[in-house]
């Protein structure tokens, strides 16, 4: 018989209709918890579903198995209705050993489904994850349905046919779990199989023990004797907009863009960087690209990553770095250097939880005001921040676009959770990009490099090599009209006003701000940037639909603000603005505006939940 078929199933059991459903993958780094949530998101998306994602895992290369400081996660959101965040809290709970229901537990719904592995369930497992006793055995689970099976024996069983090793046959339990997942939610398991063929091509014992376990899981849903009160799934498909779509994570459309955004420009792409979680994902992204006109760079450190960048915008071509919070900080002076010589570059700032090394692997939005202010001098530059994983294409070609059109270095503000989390991306036309082709200056008469547009205040970009255009550029404060080295305290003065002038007029480039859903401007104005879009969206909506008054308001361009902003905030009475930090956007707000911003802020590593937003909106509708 082949196993790996579906065109028998069994008999289609009863199942529960359910709009949306939380479930969080959890165990030990090393179950592989995030390429389970993958092939699970992938299923999901093949279903016509919506979904938001969430990976969660540790900092440590390798933890000690069976450590609480070990788990590795994977949590997805997916339904039929439109799906903003991965979810405040998971309905069903898939925990492999004592320390992923350790860690994991008390953030399940109550009555929430936890299917968990009894095998792995032994006294040092226990020891390990800090339980006395055993929790399947005490009252610790009563809030919640239980359906504890033996994965890591059934995952032997399923392979004892093969001639593989034990240890070999339990690294497949991961594989068990999302068979009987799959069937639990109705999901189709052939493209996992197909996924696997393909992943193990050329370790095909390998391939097919993942693919019996696949299938051995599956049916034991479809043949097994469920708890009473454990009820297979129905998710419909949701009601999307037509158009081609593709799973994406947020450095995956950040690569994509930045890639579009170069060729509307007819430049190639350098980018220059040194490997930092979890800023590393962009430069994997753009290296498997490079039929696309990239170049990667990987430097000996952060300073030469930008200084290679830096040179390569000198050179014309599209300078791109990327780094976190640590990384961006070793930047600040070559970043002035940019500022200086006003040499278009893209700086992607993948922020993570700090200060110093901070949280690796969490998330956090505390580098605002880094990227606002955090270099030597007055040295402005335009600052604009990615919402969700897709935007992360769309605000990459505008990062290109404001840097290329305005001369100018333009940092581009992501986090942990945008370069990881995943979503539904349709994907645009050729037809739909913009096109902002740049003109290299060829005019001899009267070049100098300091010569200016005079609507945009951009200096000149002229090839080194080009006849007639040798010139000199450096750190070291220029002649306004010749570019020649000057100490003069006057052009100084005019030199700092004009390239703070050239910054503020780009806010005639960008779009006004508007209130998300159009929403006429009254109650509550949430206000917020970056990734917390999704959240502070369901939240807002959830109080709507309750009969509060609140609007959300997502800025995407933080440096110049949108013109219409101060005036667009003066309608509110209220005004609270959730962040990932401890509230440097309000801090902006009440400077730049003088409106009484309140601050709801969160560093806990983890992004807001949606019940935050809107218990937060309705404390203030009360008073």
């Amino acid at each position: 018989m082949d196993v790996s078929a579906e065109s028998q199933p069994a008999a289609e059991p009863q199942r529960e209709s359910v709009e949306s459903v939380v479930v969080r993958f959890a165990g030990d780094s090393g179950d592989g918890m995030q390429i389970t949530g993958d092939q699970f998101t992938r299923a999901a998306a093949l279903m016509g579903n919506d979904f938001a994602t969430f990976p969660d895992f540790p900092a440590e290369i390798r933890a000690p198995v069976g450590t609480t400081f070990g788990v590795s996660a994977f949590q997805i959101n997916f339904g039929s209705r439109q799906i903003l965040t991965a979810g405040d809290v998971p309905d069903v709970l898939v925990a492999l050993n004592p320390a992923a229901l350790k860690v994991n537990i008390e953030e399940l719904e109550p009555g929430g489904l936890v299917i968990v592995n009894t095998s792995a369930f032994k006294p040092a497992n226990l020891r390990k994850a800090g339980y006395e006793v055993n929790p399947l055995e005490d009252n610790t689970l009563d809030n919640y349905r239980v359906f504890d099976i033996a994965i890591s024996d059934l995952t032997i069983k399923a392979v004892e046919n093969l001639d593989i090793s034990k240890k070999d046959a339990l690294r497949c339990k991961n594989m068990w779990a999302l068979g009987l997942v799959l069937w639990l939610f109705g999901r189709k398991r052939g493209p996992v199989l197909d996924w696997l063929k393909e992943k193990f091509a050329k370790k095909p014992d390998v391939a097919e023990a993942n693919i019996a376990a696949v299938n051995a899981g599956h049916i034991y849903g479809e043949t097994s004797e469920l708890p009473t009160n454990v009820i297979p799934y129905k998710v419909d498909k949701a009601k999307i907009q037509p158009g081609l779509y593709r799973s994406v994570v947020g450095s995956q459309a950040m690569a994509y863009g930045l890639i579009a955004g170069a060729q509307a420009a007819n430049l190639n792409i350098m980018l220059g960087s040194y490997p930092i979680t979890p800023a590393s994902t962009l430069m994997h992204a753009l290296a498997s690209l490079k039929e696309y006109g990239v170049v990667t760079f990987q430097a000996e450190d952060e300073i030469a990553a930008v200084g290679s960048a830096i040179g390569a915008s000198f050179a014309g071509s599209l300078g791109v770095t990327s780094s976190s919070g640590p990384g961006i900080a070793l930047k600040s002076e070559a970043l002035g250097l940019a500022v200086s010589v006003e040499l278009p570059l893209v700086i992607v700032n993948w922020q993570r939880g700090g200060p110093s090394t901070g949280l690796p692997t969490k998330t956090e939005q505390s580098d605002l005001l880094q990227a606002m202010y955090g270099r030597h001098g007055d040295c402005p530059m335009p600052v604009i921040a990615a919402k969700t994983p897709a935007d992360c294409f769309d605000v990459a070609i505008e990062a290109t676009r404001l840097a290329t059109k305005y001369m100018t270095p333009v940092m581009l503000l992501a986090d942990g959770y945008l370069a990881n989390a995943s979503e539904p991306w349709c994907i645009p036309s050729e037809a739909s990009l913009p096109i902002f082709p740049v003109e290299f200056t060829t005019e001899v008469e009267g070049f100098h490099p300091s010569k200016r547009d005079p609507d945009t205040l951009a200096r000149v970009w002229a090839k080194p090599g080009t006849e007639g255009l040798a010139h000199r550029i450096g750190g070291i404060e220029k002649n306004f009209e010749t570019g020649d080295i000057s100490y003069d305290s006057a052009n100084h003065q005019h030199m700092t006003d004009v390239r703070g002038q050239k910054v503020a007029g780009i806010a005639n480039d960008i779009p006004e701000q508007e209130i998300e859903g159009g929403f006429e401007p009254k109650g509550v104005a949430v206000v917020g940037w970056g990734s917390t879009f999704g959240a502070l969206e369901r939240g807002v909506d959830q109080v709507r639909e309750a009969g509060g008054d609140a609007c959300h308001i997502h800025i995407r361009h933080l440096n110049p603000f949108p013109k219409n902003l101060g005036e667009l905030l003066s309608n509110f009475d209220r005004i609270l603005v959730p962040e990932l930090n401890t509230g440097q956007l309000s801090i902006m707000l009440r400077d730049q505006f003088l409106v009484p911003a309140e601050r709801l802020n969160k560093v806990a590593g983890r992004p807001f939940k949606a019940s935050e937003i809107e218990e937060a909106i309705w404390a203030r509708l009360e008073k």
